[in-house]
Formats: C-alpha cells, structure tokens, sequence
C-alpha cells in the first residue's frame, strides 16, 4: 500500500508529520512525500523542511492521499499542477484524505462536491462556496474521502483510516505504541470549549492566521 503526502510551501508540518507518524506503522505500508519536485519544502514556521522524494507526475497511482493544511494551501488550491495530480490520483485512491484546510485543496479540484466535510473551524464557511458541506466535526468520513479539523485532528484522522484498513487491534496497538493519550491541561481546543473572547479575537484574525502567516 503507497500513502503519498503532498507537500507545498508553507503547509502545517504537523498535519503531515501527525498523520504520517500512525500511517507509517501500517504493516507493509510504504509511505513518500510528493511536491512539485524533489526537494526540501519548507512548513509554515519557516524553520523546519520536509523532504519531498518524489515529483508528483513519480507517484501518479497511490492507495492513499493525504493534504495538509496550512497558509500556503490558498495557493495549492488553485494550482493547476497540483489540482491535476490530485484529481489523476484521486481517480484510482482507495481513500482521498486532508487536514486542516488541506480539504479546501481537495474542494478545489472538485474532490469534494456534494460532500461533508471537515476543515478548521476559521476556515469553514470557505467550503461552501466550493461545494463541499461543511461540519464542525473533528473528523468526517464521506465514502472513501476523510477529512480532519485543525492541525492535532490529524492524529485522529490516522485512527481512524487505521482502524477500517487493518482492524481495530492494529489501530489499538499503534496508538499505544505512540502512546496517543492525550490529556491537555486546558479543555479549550475548539470554539465550543474555549473562552468566548479568546475565540472572537480569533475570527478577526483569521485572514491573517491561515492566509499571511
């Protein structure tokens, strides 16, 4: 089984690094990262690359998609070479799958019409009008597309394409392998749970959050 993860510049390293993390432990999973060429492609922090091996037009057939999100995903989504591949891959993917804004990219190619789908909460109404139908879930399954929320739903997204691909034993042993229990000592992790003034400082800087930084 082939999981390629596209890389692009200036994506959430731990929307591909997360994911990749649990997926790579599939038995007898190969996993490559793809971008436009070979190369390092830098995250949206700056400071830290991953290492694309592969050129997309390399790896035109995998058994799983996965997209990122992050700033740099408003011009992934309008790239045609990007698009293209995507919808090449998508053709004959087992599962087609993002996180973040990662799903705006797969709404963008078209992937995602009809559909629900996640995406992170400052970014939902940007699905709509590329007509996908956006929930607050933390992850969605919609037939063979499974999108996650913001950056960490990633991890949970993994459990999940885990569980339906190898059984719930493997997804068990994996997630305690990687001791995935999380415990965070705020319970703010969504605009439901988190204060009210924190949330609404927030959407005003949404523009800035997912699109300049």
């Amino acid at each position: 089984m082939q999981i390629a993860v596209l890389l692009y510049d200036r994506f959430t390293t731990l929307d591909a690094v997360g994911p990749y993390e649990l997926l790579a432990r599939l038995p007898g999973a190969e996993t490559v990262f793809v971008a436009k060429e070979p190369g390092p492609v830098r995250g949206d922090q700056g400071s830290l690359a991953l290492v694309a091996d592969k050129a997309l037009g390399d790896v035109p057939r995998p058994d799983i998609v996965l997209v990122p999100g992050g700033p740099g995903s408003r011009e992934a989504m309008h790239d045609p070479e990007i698009l293209d591949w995507l919808r090449t891959a998508d053709a004959t993917s087992t599962w087609t799958t993002s996180v973040c804004t990662g799903s705006l990219v797969l709404a963008g190619a078209g992937l995602l019409a009809g559909r629900r789908a996640a995406c992170h909460w400052l970014a939902l109404d940007e699905l709509a009008p590329l007509g996908a139908e956006s929930t607050g879930e933390r992850v969605v399954v919609d037939g063979k597309y499974v999108t996650a929320a913001g950056v960490s739903s990633g991890i949970d997204m993994a459990l999940h394409l885990l569980g339906r691909i190898a059984g719930d034993a493997t997804a068990q042993t994996i997630q305690l392998l990687t001791e995935y229990d999380p415990q965070p000592p705020y319970d703010a992790g969504s605009p439901a749970k988190a204060p009210a003034a924190i949330v609404a400082h927030w959407r005003g800087q949404a523009e800035k959050v997912l699109v300049q930084e």
